[in-house]
């Protein structure tokens, strides 16, 4: 039997999954490691906690496959994105990584839109935000110069642990598109933004596709594990682009619905034409000369997590969730706006907040419970349109996954919103299944990452739409559009208190 090993490195933790030829998950592991808050608004971590974290993966995969050690051929990579880790002349880290999720950096993203924001956009496809690695750079020159000045090498969290692994310094294109340095449609780092910022090109490392070798498994290290075969090491890619692999999201008639912390409504593009004008992020895909188009809802889960514990504590969600299916659509005229923490898509608007609009004494918890649902499913709706207006899109299949997928009725709200059959993953594992067929590909056991798809993804059977109450969310979603321009100033001037 042979074993390729899916490794996500995300923002708390790092999972690894051991994934055989014919797709099927043997093992998995994972190892949690803190987040580091210096200051309000900072979010940083020590890339050391990556390394240790996949050495204790390692061994705890050992222990739970018998023949993981004789019979491992390959690894690939999925990553948290955007986040920065710089290096020395020694290939020493100089400072913690600033995380995708720091937001210390307005005050650069204010002067690269304002300075050369339109530049930017029509060369990475997407605006200067908080959480991309560009502003990262610039605030370490303007804040940090002693810092600035020994810095010899940048990278993102999954390079950095693959180059530690092989010695060699790689970053696939689906991560180089998140740092806004990438020029997508050329596929090379973009000279006119990297002087501009006086950012040297030799800093940063050599691009190269999803499925590409960036090298083996150092010999020390080999040792160290007990490997017995030669592994073989895969650039890897970005964790939206891993988790849409791993959702089957790789032609683009599907899309997916991820809900997690955040949601993310994805789909697959086959140039990097489409003008968004920044609206939606664009970024390379883990698939070969493709792109992908990404709306992200800032509270989704959030917002959900967030009503259960103020006003349900002692309820689980299953409890707190039991009577949606009794509601009507449109919870008798109580409509809930998701913009708890601001809003990202389409309006980037950081000062927007919530709202629960049309309350009267005939609603209950129930009733409140279900407005949170559509409310946060019409936000990512607003992705939705927005690739069917600007792209002329039509999506007949939205794959869901995360908290989103784990409610029977929310499915079915999630089916009518969106006027689509709902798939659902028979397992799913998330970026790290992505990042196994990746390892699959590069090793040649199958010829593509659809070819790959069909053996390793697969899904439950479809949640349809009902008719009625797809035209009943079509009225009332023309309705959730006025929230926003309705409580924009309010919401902003609360801001001052």
């Amino acid at each position: 039997m042979s074993y390729v090993l899916g490794v996500d490195l995300g923002t708390s933790s790092l999972k690894g999954l051991v994934v055989d030829r014919e797709g099927q998950v043997v093992a998995s592991a994972s190892k949690d490691y803190p987040l580091l808050h210096p200051q309000t608004g900072y979010s940083e971590q020590d890339p050391q906690e990556w390394l240790d974290a996949f050495v204790d993966v390692v061994q705890q995969l050992t222990t739970k496959v018998a023949d993981f050690t004789k019979e491992l051929e390959g690894i690939s990579f999925s990553g948290q994105m955007h986040s920065l880790v710089v290096l020395d002349e020694n290939e020493q880290v100089l400072r913690p990584a600033i995380l995708w999720n720091d937001v210390r950096t307005t005050k650069q993203c204010q002067e690269i839109m304002a300075t050369f924001g339109e530049t930017l956009l029509s060369i990475t496809k997407n605006r200067a935000l908080e959480g991309f690695t560009l502003p990262k750079i610039l605030w370490i020159q303007e804040n940090e110069p002693a810092v600035w000045q020994q810095v010899r090498h940048m990278m993102l969290p999954k390079d950095y642990l693959g180059f530690w692994l092989s010695g060699t310094m790689h970053m696939d294109y689906s991560d180089a598109a998140g740092t806004l340095l990438l020029d997508e449609e050329k596929k090379e780092w973009s000279d006119s933004i990297l002087d501009r910022f006086a950012i040297p090109k030799a800093y940063l490392p050599e691009l190269i596709d999803s499925t590409g070798m960036i090298g083996t498994l150092r010999q020390e290290l080999t040792a160290q594990f007990g490997f017995e075969k030669e592994v073989q090491l895969f650039a890897g890619g970005a964790d939206n682009a891993c988790a849409a692999a791993g959702a089957g999201i790789l032609d683009d008639k599907t899309a997916m619905a991820s809900i997690g912390t955040s949601g993310v409504f994805l789909s697959l593009e086959n140039s990097a034409e489409q003008d968004y004008q920044g609206k939606l992020h664009l970024f390379n895909h883990v698939v070969k000369d493709r792109f992908y188009s990404m709306g992200v809802t800032l509270a989704a889960g959030h917002s959900l997590n967030w009503f259960k514990e103020t006003f349900a504590p002692q309820q689980s969600f299953d409890e707190l969730l039991a009577e949606i299916p009794t509601i009507p659509a449109g919870a008798n005229g109580l409509l809930f706006s998701p913009y708890i923490v601001g809003e990202r898509t389409p309006h980037v608007d950081s000062k927007i907040r919530g709202s629960f609009i049309g309350m009267d004494t005939t609603h209950t918890l129930s009733h409140f419970a279900r407005a949170v649902l559509e409310g946060i499913t019409f936000s990512l709706k607003d992705s939705q349109v927005l690739m069917e207006q600007v792209a002329g899109k039509s999506f007949k299949k939205v794959v869901s996954v995360g908290g989103g997928a784990k409610n029977a009725a929310w499915l079915q709200i999630q089916a009518d919103i969106f006027d689509a059959d709902i798939l659902c993953l028979e397992a799913e594992q998330g970026p790290g299944l992505g990042a196994a067929m990746l390892a699959a590909v590069g090793l040649g056991w199958y010829a593509s990452l659809p070819e790959c798809a069909e053996t390793f993804v697969s899904y439950l059977p479809a949640v349809h739409p009902n008719k009625e109450a797809v035209e009943q969310y079509q009225k009332l979603y023309a309705i959730y559009r006025e929230i926003y321009p309705a409580t924009k100033e309010i919401c902003h001037q609360l801001n001052e208190y």
